[in-house]
């Protein structure tokens, strides 16, 4: 069985990239806000709806820019599909995680990257936005095909792809 997230790549006016400081299995990782995809919900709307939950922003998403799988060793089938996003409304502050209680949150922090500041970040997801991220955000689109397996999922002994 496959289970589905969302995330969103939310450019400001400035260029900057709006990630997210999650704290998984004692170590934190930068990413785009996102998350599950519920019962009777498409990808588009869980990405809109996770951004409004854990920052506050009403989104407006646009094109599926990556979609990645991933098949680690005891943790079933996953895919996350990435949108590109446009600010629309709200304002930018760390939300919640609705499913966890204040004991088990996992978001730490919220913040807009240049491409400078996100290269010095130590933990990223997905890799992608190292690099081909910024001409995606420049093109306003994909600039490549939009499947991608997590390799390291297959590679990693014990299955690691957290």
């Amino acid at each position: 069985m496959w289970a589905g997230g969302a995330r969103a790549i939310i450019p400001d006016e400035e260029g900057r990239l709006l990630l997210v400081r999650h704290s998984h299995e004692g170590r934190d990782i930068w990413m785009p806000p996102g998350g599950g995809i519920e019962e009777g919900e498409d990808a588009a709307r869980a990405a809109a709806r996770e951004v409004l939950e854990e920052t506050g922003l009403i989104v407006e998403i646009g094109p599926l820019i990556w979609h990645v799988e991933a098949l680690p060793r005891g943790k079933g089938r996953r895919f996350v599909n990435f949108f590109l996003a446009k600010i629309v409304g709200g304002a930018a502050a760390l939300g919640a995680d609705p499913e966890l209680d204040a004991a088990h949150a996992v978001l730490r922090e919220l913040r807009f990257f240049s491409r400078e500041d996100a290269d010095a970040l130590p933990r990223v997801y997905p890799p992608m936005l190292r690099e081909e991220v910024w001409a995606v955000v420049e093109r306003g689109g994909p600039v490549s095909d939009v499947f991608r397996i997590r390799e390291d999922c297959y590679e990693k002994k014990g299955g690691s792809c957290g």
